[in-house]
């Protein structure tokens, strides 16, 4: 039994770490000498040491006191007083992200032999998955803003080459190129923030950084030195240290954890394959920023101005993102664009300062939407790999478990009473409400946005549950791709979802590819994941509410002022899951979740006509969502089109002009001018020679007189 003075063990940690490193390295660079199944066979087996290790790791915090450990492992470098170290920070907060992120990676790892079966790629994508799980451990496990920074980048590496995994696709390499460029405008910010934090503290450590940060309070950076401009005299902009850095670092959680308007890369993730939409969107890259910003909630919380930039910024991608969702008709991206309005509800709790309820609904989330994703990959294997949901209907039938466990995952996330979601949402719902009692417009619009959201998540969600297993079968057995008459309020391509009728062209590497047939059930390497999750998104909200939000599970890992404390108020009324959930029958979010349920039933079971009326009536609405606000003509025509734009102008300009023009150039011909006048002196003949021999000597003589009569 350990003792109250047991630490926890710094060897296990590492091995918890290194492990998936060791898998990803002998996958990587031996996968043709240890095959498929040794591929596959060594880093599930090392994932699952990872998991195992990390729920002990869990257990020790939770039933055995053991401390939290912050430590030291070796310096990276040191410069005078200034020094870089790698190490480890585990406690309970750290602890549950590390059980999430190797439990959902497990999963994946399992689920991939199926789903990956015939791809010519095999093992280098285990490797790339098990490399992932290894910057993800060492982002979370880190005890300070080098190392955070490492796993952070890592993280968006490896997620390029997984989205951009069936390179010879366009489209892939497209969205690889776009995840690249908006992470790193986000990480911009991100590492103007690291900076900060290192002029005002001198440190990269985290608890030193901590203890100091409260004597930045008083510091202000100006951003704009006072000018004087055609007799206008301009004051000079200053804002709080504290603030600059709070709302740096969150700029990099906003490209992490997409969050508007850096949320453009998210959604098309979905050229990558399957299981890596599910570890990207469930339990690893978008919940990172989510992570960063509840570990760094002592400097949130000494600034007003950050937090309400962080729920703004929460709540507008927490509604609008669904509202696209409403419109999608592929089955993988209905569910992408359920994890950006999930995400914005995190970072709503956020900006609310209930940290612990947006890790909480992390932690939820993370099961039921890797549950979503897994289980629209095993709809895709069994419809011969046809994404778009106008070809499927009556698929319960065909796949009763993947339905099952799908049913499970829709109810937790629309926030269904005694699921897993409701708990985590509802709880961020009544922070907000809290949050709006003070009558500030940024709380209230949070307030709006979050419980409007509640009706728009349960309709997207029923529609693509009742679109891919209920009513009229739509696909034809003759081929794999069908081609039957899509029903009436789908009958226009969405744009942006075009390429995904034949989304799997350009990679040949499922042997059903093309073939015709019924619609099958997944194998067991695909179903048995699905079930593992249906568990947790069931159960694990009853069980862990308590303890995690109004216990002291996440005491020491997360500081909240007194005055912020919006979670220690709901505790005061809060009497047990079960009352809780009871509570939550009578009220909003609940009444609005079951609209959009009936809603949906009634258009896509019962009438669908209403759904080609109301695409006539809202055709322009529909138009904005098709072109997704506009934001990925900002990005792509915008941004990167204008700094192409930019960089062609400053070749012709500078390159061409100024350097070859008159550098190179220039220079070229001043020489070959003189060169062409000294030519002209050269005649050949001895006389002129023996002339400039005797001028020169006598200019010469004339400067030597010239010098001795001084």
């Amino acid at each position: 039994m350990l003792t109250e003075q047991t630490m926890l063990s710094l060897p296990m940690l590492l091995v918890i770490a290194l492990a998936p490193l060791l898998g990803s390295i002998l996958a990587g660079l031996f996968g043709r000498q240890i095959g498929r199944a040794g591929a596959h066979t060594i880093t599930i087996a090392l994932v699952l040491l990872s998991c195992v290790l990390s729920f002990y790791v869990l257990g020790q915090l939770l039933y055995e006191n053991a401390l939290p450990l912050n430590q030291n492992i070796y310096s990276f470098f040191e410069i005078g007083r200034f020094s870089a170290q790698v190490g480890f920070m585990v406690d309970k907060l750290t602890a549950m992200m590390m059980v999430v992120v190797t439990f959902v990676s497990l999963l994946v790892h399992v689920y991939t032999i199926g789903y990956m079966q015939d791809d010519p790629g095999y093992q280098r994508f285990f490797s790339y998955i098990s490399l992932f799980t290894f910057s993800m451990l060492m982002l979370v496990m880190s005890n300070n803003f080098l190392q955070l920074f490492f796993g952070w980048e890592a993280v968006g590496l490896v997620s390029y080459l997984l989205i951009g995994f069936w390179y010879k696709r366009p489209s892939a390499i497209f969205a690889n190129l776009k995840a690249f460029l908006v992470n790193r405008v986000g990480d911009f910010g991100f590492l103007l923030g690291i900076c900060g934090v290192v002029y005002f503290t001198g440190t990269l450590d985290y608890a030193e950084t901590f203890n100091l940060i409260s004597g930045v309070a008083q510091s202000s950076i100006e951003l704009i030195p006072a000018f004087s401009f055609l007799g206008l005299s301009v004051a000079a902009w200053s804002v709080s240290a504290v603030t600059f850095i709070a709302i740096s670092l969150f700029i990099g959680a906003m490209g992490k954890s997409a969050q508007v308007p850096l949320h453009v890369w998210l959604p098309d993730s979905m050229e990558g394959p399957t299981p890596i939409s599910a570890l990207i969107h469930a339990a690893t890259m978008v919940t990172a920023g989510i992570f960063m910003v509840a570990r760094m909630s002592p400097i949130f919380e000494l600034s007003q101005t950050a937090l309400s930039f962080v729920l703004f910024i929460g709540a507008t991608t927490a509604l609008f993102m669904g509202f696209i969702g409403i419109i999608q008709n592929d089955v993988k991206r209905v569910v992408a664009y359920s994890t950006l309005s999930q995400l914005g509800y995190m970072t709503v709790a956020l900006g609310v300062s209930a940290y612990s309820a947006a890790v909480y609904h992390l932690m939820t989330h993370a099961f039921f939407k890797a549950l979503l994703f897994l289980a629209a990959g095993s709809v895709i294997i069994g419809m011969h790999h046809e994404q778009d949901m106008r070809k499927m209907g009556g698929l319960k039938k065909y796949m009763p478990i993947t339905y099952w466990t799908s049913l499970i995952g829709t109810l937790a996330l629309v926030g269904t009473p005694f699921f897993s979601g409701f708990y985590s949402k509802d709880t961020i719902i009544e922070a907000a409400q809290h949050a709006a009692h003070d009558g500030n417009w940024v709380n209230t619009y949070a307030y709006w946005a979050v419980l409007l959201g509640v009706f728009v998540t349960s309709f997207y969600s029923f529609r693509l549950l009742y679109m891919t297993f209920h009513g009229k079968e739509r696909f034809d057995t003759s081929t794999a791709h069908a081609h039957a008459a899509p029903i009436a309020v789908e009958a226009h391509e969405i744009h942006g979802n075009e390429s995904h009728t034949d989304t799997h062209d350009a990679h040949d590497t499922h042997d059903d590819h093309g073939h015709g047939g019924l619609p099958h059930e997944s194998p067991w390497v695909v179903t048995v994941p699905l079930i593992l999750l249906a568990i947790p998104s069931v159960f694990i909200g009853f069980f862990t509410i308590g303890p995690m939000l109004f216990g002291d599970f996440f005491a020491g890992a997360i500081m909240v002022l007194p005055e912020h404390d919006v979670i220690k108020i709901l505790g005061e009324e809060f009497h047990g899951p079960v009352a809780f959930a009871v509570h939550g029958l009578t009220q909003w979010p609940f009444i609005l979740a079951f609209s959009g349920f009936a809603l949906a039933t009634y258009i896509y079971l019962y009438n669908i006509t209403v759904a080609e009326r109301a695409q006539k009536v809202f055709a322009l609405p529909i138009r904005v969502l098709e072109n997704k606000y506009g934001f990925d003509d900002l990005w792509i025509k915008g941004f990167a089109g204008g700094g192409i734009a930019l960089g062609k102008k400053a070749w012709h300009v500078i390159d061409a002009g100024l350097i070859d023009g008159v550098m190179v150039n220039g220079s070229a011909n001043i020489i070959g001018r003189i060169s062409r006048m000294i030519r002209g002196m050269q005649t050949g003949r001895l006389y002129t020679y023996a002339f400039a021999m005797i001028l020169g000597l006598i200019v010469m003589m004339a400067m030597i007189a010239r010098v001795f009569a001084q």
